[in-house]
């Protein structure tokens, strides 16, 4: 744990404003997960199904990563046809620039999965 807090300082993590978001991604595994997800939800709406096809996931850990997500409302859902689609919500795209510094960390320490 020491060294993951080593590293947080080094890339200045600590002291990004959105600690929800910072410990939605890092603080738990899953995060790699999680970011792909809001990656694609960034370039389209999409729902469940889609998501997990497209990422080859399994749709039950995709329906956990969006239960978190719309949680913390960082994802909306709108209803089209009886069929949910998610997509970024404000709090997310107020919070890119952090998101994207998350997100980088992430993908380039490995930490996660």
């Amino acid at each position: 744990m020491a060294s993951v807090q080593k590293t947080l300082r080094h890339w200045s993590l600590l002291h990004l404003e959105d600690k929800e978001l910072l410990t939605l991604i890092v603080g738990r595994k899953g995060g790699k997960t999680t970011i792909k997800i809001i990656d694609k939800l960034l370039m389209k709406p999409h729902n469940k199904n889609q998501l997990a096809k497209i990422l080859n996931v399994d749709y039950n850990t995709i329906t956990h990563h969006i239960k978190i997500m719309h949680n913390h409302r960082y994802i909306t859902e709108e209803k089209l046809d009886n069929v949910f689609y998610y997509l970024p919500s404000e709090k997310l795209f107020k919070s890119i620039e952090e998101y994207n510094i998350i997100r980088e960390f992430i993908l380039n320490n490995n930490l996660d999965e």
